[in-house]
């Protein structure tokens, strides 16, 4: 069924994982499959806004979401689930499409919030996106 599935994983918020990973696990254990587990640092958009951010704030950023996935990774995986781990920074809805072409998964499965139709009217959802732009099948979640 699924040989490599994409997580996509907002750290700062516990739904993506909470309701996304395990069913990603599940389906990866069915499959016989692995996972890959990804978080993207948003990048600053535009060199006028760096200015307002220390020095190296980027690469502190992107260590420290390194650390919390795999922690999060230690927490809710059983020991014996094969995965990798890919932290990436920039555009939310590119990397995802780029990771998931890199890692030739096959599947991405993301969690998303009930729509808010005045938010996703003025910039649209992460996972609207991704599913619009995405070479694979893009299972989204709801909590």
């Amino acid at each position: 069924m699924f040989k490599s599935i994409l997580v996509a994983i907002d750290l700062n918020d516990p739904m993506s994982w909470e309701q996304g990973l395990p069913q990603a696990a599940e389906l990866a254990k069915a499959s016989g499959g692995a996972l890959h587990l990804m978080t993207v640092v948003p990048d600053m958009g535009m060199p006028l806004v760096e200015e307002f951010f220390p020095a190296h704030y980027e690469e502190q950023a992107l260590t420290a979401a390194k650390e919390r996935l795999d922690q999060l990774a230690r927490d809710s995986l059983p020991a014996d689930t094969p995965h990798t781990q890919h932290v990436a920074l920039g555009q939310i809805t590119q990397r995802i499409v780029e990771t998931a072409e890199q890692t030739g998964a096959d599947l991405i499965v993301m969690a998303s919030h009930d729509p808010d139709l005045a938010q996703n009217f003025l910039i649209g959802g992460h996972a609207g996106k991704v599913v619009r732009r995405s070479p694979v099948s893009v299972l989204v979640v709801r909590a």
